[in-house]
């Protein structure tokens, strides 16, 4: 991250984002205390509205949970695929040994005709990004996942490089773009020749597919996503 960049980023983003980081490689395991408020004062050289900001950010994103008089304690991750919550792919797979291969993009080009979801016109006039990846775990092909996002506002977004990187990291730590919500369609479908491929199955095999559409924190700003699960040797769950 560049230094301009990073200096109009707020203290509390980058709070989140050291404790985040730590939680996820697990530096902090569940059933761990944080450091207490006034440590982390002092640490990073910040205010306490600044950390208490930082901390329910992270117990709002599930991360850690707050008990009146003793401080936060790092939830246990999820141990199975909770891609049926509103979260991203990576997080979703939480420590898993996540592969990300890039398949098509990102890349601008016209909405599909027959969109999955109804897109105004100002937004349909202006193209979308495309970026279409398969997602392994343990080298097994699991998510086949297709994305579009809106071309507004997401400047030198098709030059970057999506190998190997979470797609819901790089619009909060670059674009401040964060998911609040959504909404998805879930259905059965039968592996057409170039899904059945991917997952290394035959042709005509049962695949759970779901249409996501993200909302964020940037109002009128949507993004979708068209995702084909394996669910061969993977639970899928979600949390309400």
């Amino acid at each position: 991250m560049d230094q301009d960049k990073e200096a109009t980023i707020p203290q509390h983003r980058k709070l989140y984002e050291w404790l985040r980081t730590e939680i996820e490689s697990g530096m902090f395991k569940a059933g761990d205390m944080l450091p207490s408020e006034n440590e982390l004062c002092a640490i990073h050289q910040v205010t306490r509205p600044t950390v208490r900001q930082a901390l329910t950010a992270l117990a709002n994103d599930g991360f850690i949970k707050r008990q009146q008089g003793k401080g936060s304690i790092v939830n246990e991750l999820p141990k199975g695929i909770g891609i049926l919550s509103i979260s991203s792919t990576t997080s979703a797979f939480s420590n898993k040994n996540l592969q990300t291969h890039i398949i098509d993009g990102p890349r601008l080009i016209a909405w599909p005709t027959d969109f999955m979801f109804q897109i105004p016109e100002s937004v349909k006039n202006l193209g979308c990004i495309y970026l279409e990846r398969l997602r392994l775990v343990n080298n097994e092909p699991v998510f086949y996942d297709i994305t579009y996002l809106p071309n507004i506002n997401l400047p030198r977004f098709v030059n970057r490089n999506f190998e190997n990187k979470s797609l819901f990291d790089v619009l909060r730590e670059s674009y401040r773009l964060e998911v609040k919500g959504g909404e998805q369609r879930i259905d059965a479908i039968l592996a057409d020749e170039k899904i059945a491929n991917f997952f290394n199955v035959p042709t005509g095999h049962p695949v759970l597919h779901l249409d996501r559409k993200f909302d964020t924190n940037r109002v009128g700003f949507h993004f979708y996503s068209s995702i084909y699960c394996n669910t061969q040797k993977h639970t899928l769950y979600g949390t309400f």
